[in-house]
């Protein structure tokens, strides 16, 4: 399977959901709000993406769905195995994505969005209101009526189970378990949380300092993190953040600023390189490269002619330009031009397993076998482009994976193949909480970043 294959819930880049309080006033009656919150449960659980289905959820209705749901997805391992408890056989699919809503959302006291008894009354409701679920909503309603009965049972009877403890699938709690013995219980603990709102800020308008001072002038409180980064105490639209329209500053996790800066670290920035973003979309990092090295001839790929809009899109916010192309990366025969590049960033599809926080769907979406699919195209991609870069020349691979076989795994059987590699010092994976390594000492404090994976290659004399 070529990189303009991969299936588009597959890819390592998605575009993250901005937050809303679930709290926030609703404005539908809740019963029709947990109708739509359960069609959207059911579609995940068919394999289709949360990003695109809230999409389809109409816009008052949007943001109360998009909290919800989120939650759902964070309890979706303790929702099942208590269905599990209340009925042996599962109920079609339409009941059964309505019955986890409601327990995802009411198992515990502490986090459920409003009063439990409301919850399965409102649950209830929503049963009755819609054709799918009417025939089952006096099961609903039962196993609803006994969960609030024996609540504290059922939930102890669910303790023993990991699934549900980390409401994660339980092959990759596995996985984690093998590749991380003494962190699995940290990568899955960090995956529950929501993410921060982090930015980076365009040094060519502001210092960081400076913009952090503006920042809290207008009552947003925030952190410096790495280099370029602030990490706001509470996340708010973006239309909030001063010069944002400008491009002063951008939305992107501490450990996707690394990406940029460790490319040609240590080489003189003010040079024209040659640089090739092979898998560019949105342009975040696009945009950070044309930030560290603005002479730089910069080519931005993406083989879907839709996302290079939105790579344009994101650099003329920016003022910053790049030549961009709708064009497969695995097959340069078709875009490239034959003059070898100083530098390639390749930030590779991937499952996505280190952003969980900020697409808790990802997780459910996965199966064992993904990784070795995309093993597959991260060798394609590595094998297709490393000829394109000239003698002393670097390539960044990265994933946004905290899975070994696309990191460390992938790596290593690429220096194997390749004797004019060299592997230069590189953060690896880059565990939540954790300091990395191989990166300049002012970006070691990233605050809460996503889960990366970094290699620095540097293509040697034979």
């Amino acid at each position: 399977m070529t990189a303009s294959q991969a299936p588009p819930e597959m890819a390592g880049k998605a575009r993250s959901l901005e937050r809303v309080p679930v709290t926030a006033a609703p404005a539908a009656p809740l019963w029709q709000t947990l109708q739509a919150t359960a069609k959207v449960v059911q579609a995940v659980r068919a394999g289709r993406s949360l990003t695109s289905e809230l999409e389809d959820v109409a816009a008052p209705l949007r943001p109360a769905v998009q909290a919800l749901s989120f939650q759902v997805m964070r309890q979706l391992g303790r929702a099942m195995a208590l269905r599990e408890l209340l009925v042996k056989k599962p109920p079609p699919p339409a009941a059964d994505a309505l019955l986890c809503t409601a327990l995802g959302l009411a198992w515990q006291d502490d986090v459920a969005p409003y009063p439990v008894h409301t919850l399965v009354n409102q649950a209830v409701e929503a049963a009755r209101q819609q054709r799918q679920t009417q025939a089952q909503s006096g099961f609903i309603n039962a196993c609803l009526r006994r969960f609030l009965r024996e609540r504290d049972a059922l939930v102890a009877q669910t303790d023993h189970k990991l699934q549900a403890l980390w409401n994660h699938p339980q092959w990759w709690i596995d996985r984690l378990q093998a590749e991380y013995p003494q962190d699995w219980q940290q990568l899955l603990a960090a995956a529950q949380k929501p993410a921060p709102m982090t930015l980076r800020v365009d040094r060519k308008h502001h210092t960081v300092a400076a913009y952090q001072a503006q920042l809290q002038s207008l009552g947003m409180g925030a952190t410096a993190v790495g280099a370029f980064g602030l990490q706001l105490h509470k996340p708010v639209p973006v239309q909030r953040l001063p010069g944002f329209a400008q491009g002063h500053v951008s939305v992107q996790d501490a450990a996707a600023q690394l990406a940029a800066p460790l490319l040609l670290q240590g080489r003189d920035a003010q040079q024209p390189w040659r640089i090739l973003d092979a898998c560019a979309a949105p342009g975040g990092k696009t945009g950070h490269l044309l930030a560290c090295y603005p002479q730089a001839q910069v080519l931005a790929l993406d083989v879907d002619a839709r996302r290079c809009e939105r790579i344009g899109q994101n650099l003329q916010r920016l003022g910053v330009q790049a030549q961009i192309k709708a064009a497969d990366a695995a097959h340069p025969a078709l875009w490239w031009d034959a003059q070898a590049f100083d530098a390639i960033l390749l930030d590779a599809p991937c499952t996505a397993s280190g952003i969980v926080r900020r697409h808790p769907d990802v997780r459910w979406l996965r199966r064992p076998t993904d990784s070795a699919q995309l093993g597959r195209i991260q060798a394609q991609l590595l094998a297709a482009l490393w000829p394109l870069l000239a003698e002393g020349g670097r390539l960044l691979y990265c994933t946004c994976s905290v899975f070994k076989s696309e990191g460390d795994m992938a790596v290593q059987a690429f220096l194997q193949r390749n004797s004019d590699a060299a592997l230069l010092p590189s953060p690896g994976h880059l565990i939540p909480g954790q300091i990395p390594k191989g990166v300049p000492v002012e970006d070691n404090a990233l605050g809460e970043h996503d889960g990366f994976y970094y290699a620095l290659l540097e293509k040697t004399r034979l």
